[in-house]
């Protein structure tokens, strides 16, 4: 069930009725006193929680924060990201995002030189990236950036199979990971609540054969450590860090 969205801006009263036209969301007078709600305000829209205790808003910043961070300090193409998707000495692959989310890789990835073209299924996910791409696009430091990404609201399996632009050369696969109840696997409290409305790709595995016939060169699935291969198939290679590891699907 979607979360409602509510306009806290008089001068964005109309941006937000667009967005719930488009993405599906109930447009309230009010904001509700408990669960989760969209909330459009003056300079943003963001996913909160709502009630006593509840964790700060979820959106999308590529300008600040730990995207404006990891886009000076991240290590450049030396990311795991980078090097799994094949961007070496100064090839910059068109890259497919399929599972896009908050696009916290497709923009690592657009702000190392690549086109990244973004699939996203979930309304909530879409808006909140959306929005944050907007905002890049009027900041005279990454709107450059921002421009080499696309954004495409829909299921990824069937955009896949009916791509009729330009094949990428990369597909990446972040499918989210259902929550364990272990300690050590929980996110942080705000990614936990886009977690919960947002939930698991449950049907990740249907991905990996659509993307293996639509990339000319690479599919690239990021997973835990630890979790099991997607669909049971294995790599051609694969990248480990401390706490992920790449799967790379080459030809």
């Amino acid at each position: 069930m979607l979360p409602p969205l509510f306009c806290s801006s008089s001068e964005r009263h109309d941006h937000a009725q667009q967005l719930a036209a488009h993405y599906g969301f109930v447009l309230l007078d009010a904001l509700p006193e408990q669960g989760h709600a969209l909330v459009l305000d003056a300079h943003r829209l963001a996913l909160c929680s709502l009630g006593k205790g509840a964790p700060g808003p979820v959106f999308v910043d590529f300008v600040g924060g730990a995207a404006d961070w990891r886009r000076k300090h991240g290590g450049g193409r030396g990311q795991g990201v980078a090097k799994a998707c094949g961007l070496k000495g100064g090839s910059t692959p068109h890259v497919l995002d399929a599972t896009a989310g908050l696009g916290r890789d497709a923009f690592v990835l657009a702000s190392l030189g690549c086109q990244v073209d973004m699939l996203e299924r979930s309304p909530v996910a879409a808006s909140l990236l959306a929005d944050g791409l907007l905002r890049a696009q009027d900041s005279d430091e990454v709107a450059a950036i921002a421009s080499r990404m696309r954004l495409h609201h829909g299921m990824a399996s069937e955009l896949m199979q009916a791509w009729s632009a330009d094949r990428p050369e990369v597909i990446y696969l972040d499918p989210m990971f259902p929550e364990t109840k272990t300690k050590s696997a929980l996110s942080k409290k705000e990614m936990q609540t886009f977690q919960q409305v947002v939930g698991a790709d449950a049907d990740a595995d249907a991905l990996l054969l659509p993307a293996r016939a639509l990339a000319t060169g690479r599919v690239v699935v990021k997973r835990p450590r630890h979790a099991p291969l997607l669909a049971g198939a294995k790599p051609s290679y694969s990248l480990e860090g401390d706490s992920v590891r790449f799967d790379i699907y080459l030809g």
